[in-house]
Order: C-alpha cells, then structure tokens, then sequence
C-alpha cells in the first residue's frame, strides 16, 4: 500500500506496463512494483536493457521483447490491459541526440505521440507516467529550478522530451487522460553503464594516475540515486493529480563534478592528477539543481544521500568488472 498526500492506492494485484522496464531506471522500477506486489508486463527491444536486470524478479514479471516505434499500441493495450502506464522507454542520453537528431524525435518523441494517440482513441482509464528529463530546462536561468521556470533545451533530447510533455499536457487537458511527466535530474546508480559516475570509475579503472573530466570541474548537477527515482514514478501514479502536470524529480541536494569525482577518489581511496578538457560537451547545461517541492508535497522524500549511493555503485562496478581498486 502506498499511501500519499492525495489519497492511499494499492498495488497489488493490480496490472502494469513499464516500457523501457529492462533499462537502468525501469529495471529497479519493476522491481519495487513487483516487491509492491503488482502483475508487472515489461516491455523492452533490449537495445540497451538486459533481461540480467530484471534477474532478482524475473519469476514474477512478464518480458515482452518488441521495439515500441513499431507497436500498435491500440491493438496492444487491448490485448494487454493494464491501469497504470510507466513509459520510460527512450533514447536517455544528451550525445546520441546530437548525433542523430532524427532517431532522438522517433524515439523520444514520435512513439510517445503515437501511444498518446491510442489512449485518446480508445478512452483509456489508467494512468500514465512519461518519463521527462532536467534537460527540458536548457541552461537554466535561476538556480534552483521549479516547474515554472522557462523551459529553453539545448539538445535534441531536450527538445524530444520537452515536446512529449506538451503533448501530454494538452491530452490530459482535451481527452480526460490521467497523465504526468517526471523531469528526472541526474540519476545514477548500479546497472548504468554511461554517464558521468560511470564514465569516471571507468576512466579510474583504466588508468589510476590521470583522471580526464570534461569541461572544468565546475558543472553543477544534482545527483539522484535510481531508487529513489523509482519511488518517485510511483508516488506520482499512486498520488499524483495526473492532470498533465510536471514533477521535477531530484535529491533536492547540489554537488560539482569535482566535488564528485574526490567523492569517488575517497571511496575508492585512489589520488589521480585531474586533467580538465575545458570545454563542455555540446548540449550539456553548465548548471542543473532542482526545487523537488511539488513533488515532495506527495509525501516524497529521498531516501539515499549520495555519498552512500556512490559507495553502492562502487561496489556493483567491482562486481560486474572485478575491479577491486587495489
């Protein structure tokens, strides 16, 4: 039972679809779905999931493998019904985006248009959950950053998300639907293989002398442990007004890429030289901290502080490479 601000919701029992559910965030989603006791559907092409992720609950969730550009998702959700929609499937990473712009919008944008138009075609009753991105905001013009700031994106990606959510908004709106978007800041944990915590221990891993970040060292982010992202998505589905609305999700917390990379020195008790590029990548903001008020107004509150996640994923990296940092 979750119980929240708006009203108490109950999971078990109840049936749910996570697009993307074998994926970095969606995996440890359906594993507090399926811990919650819901009948979890994941449906994934495991072009960057892992059936492995799914491992600690893989007797109680069904795996669907099939791309969703090519679903017809009308016909789908008719013959796999379920009251409550996590649509996290997606490109989730800045480079790509500007690389290929084009497969960024049919993937972030186009499929998620398409599957917004088969719930107002057939009336759907559930909830649906989007997962948006902090990239919505660009470089941001206050700091720190509440839904109501100028959204002005800076990468395709950005871009992609920004144009789902209005989408989002305006069938909510229109048709009636129960949707809201998450605007995930900068989620890390065990089972992501990209990004800046795992790109640093990689690089620590390769050489222990040198460690090369990108830009300065002065980019701000706010760090967000997965399960807490997790937690977030079904608070908002549980508790939510789903009324089109967006949630910024975060620790609440800021912290620079310098000040992370000693973190993750201390933890591994390593002392490279830092080398900084100078220069940061094309589409990424200089500065991301969040105001997480709006949501935790559900009764949210993070649960993991970083310097416990960090030694967490440390410890999962060890694991999958046999890196021991001695």
């Amino acid at each position: 039972m979750v119980t929240g601000a708006a009203r108490p919701f109950d999971w078990r029992g109840r049936p749910v679809l996570v697009t993307g559910g074998a994926g970095f965030i969606g995996s440890h989603l359906v594993e507090l779905l399926a811990g919650a006791g819901a009948q979890v559907t994941v449906l994934d092409n495991l072009a960057s999931g892992s059936p492995a992720n799914l491992a600690a609950v893989a007797d109680r969730v069904a795996l669907d493998e099939r791309d969703v550009r090519t679903v017809d998702w009308a016909d789908y959700l008719t013959a796999h019904p379920c009251d409550v929609l996590f649509h996290l499937a997606a490109n989730a990473y800045v480079p790509p985006s500007v690389e290929s712009p084009s497969y960024d919008c049919e993937l972030n944008f186009a499929t998620t248009f398409r599957l917004l138009d088969a719930l107002r075609g057939t009336g759907w009753p559930g909830r649906m959950v989007f997962a948006s991105s902090a990239a919505v905001y660009g470089n941001a013009l206050r700091s720190p950053i509440t839904e109501e700031d100028p959204t002005v994106p800076i990468s395709p990606y950005g871009v992609g998300k920004l144009a789902a959510e209005r989408y989002l908004a305006v069938y909510s709106r229109l048709y009636g639907l129960n949707l809201a978007s998450l605007r995930f800041f900068s989620a890390y944990g065990p089972r992501q293989r990209k990004q800046v915590v795992f790109d640093l221990l990689s690089k620590m891993s390769r050489d222990r002398e040198r460690l090369f970040i990108h830009g300065d060292g002065t980019q701000v982010r706010d760090f967000l442990y997965v399960t807490d992202a997790a937690r977030s998505a079904m608070m908002v589905a549980a508790c939510g007004a789903l009324r089109g609305e967006a949630y910024n999700v975060g620790a609440g917390t800021q912290c620079s890429i310098d000040e992370l990379a000693r973190l993750l020195c201390e933890i591994t008790a390593l002392s490279p030289t830092f080398e900084y590029s100078g220069v940061n990548r094309p589409g990424d903001p200089e500065k991301l901290v969040v105001d997480i008020r709006r949501l935790s107004s559900l009764g949210y509150r993070p649960q993991v502080d970083l310097a416990h996640g960090l030694a967490r994923v440390v410890a999962w990296f060890g694991e999958v490479t046999g890196e021991t940092w001695r």
